[in-house]
């Protein structure tokens, strides 16, 4: 069974920076793109980041220059850096493959950006 495991959000002011993780087997993230996705109250869940195995990245332009997806083969992780967090940053973020595959939704992290 296929486990994504995202992890790391959290309350921070806006300005302020947070990092999530996506941990999966290795195998798993050499053989599959994998984004990131965030799903803010009352919206459809959009991408916002996603890296192929090749390493090939792709942002969407709402967080364009704020945030940085990598992978950590050490870690067998897929990590997304967000910084200078706006107060429409705040969602519920969600790990999966790109295209994304329904049995691959997790519970996500919240991140809330408030003063």
């Amino acid at each position: 069974q296929v486990q994504l495991m995202g992890s790391g959000g959290g309350l921070v002011q806006p300005g302020g920076s947070l990092r999530l993780s996506c941990a999966a087997t290795r195998i798993f993230l050499d053989t599959n793109a994998i984004g990131w996705y965030r799903q803010a109250p009352g919206k459809q869940r959009e991408l916002v980041a996603a890296i192929t195995s090749g390493g090939r990245i792709d942002y969407s332009g709402s967080v364009q220059g704020r945030f940085t997806i990598s992978r950590d083969d050490a870690k067998s992780t897929v990590d997304l850096q967000m910084n200078n967090l706006q107060p429409e940053d705040t969602a519920v973020y969600y790990c999966n493959t790109r295209p994304s595959v329904n049995d691959y939704w997790g519970q996500g992290t919240q991140v809330t950006v408030s003063s």
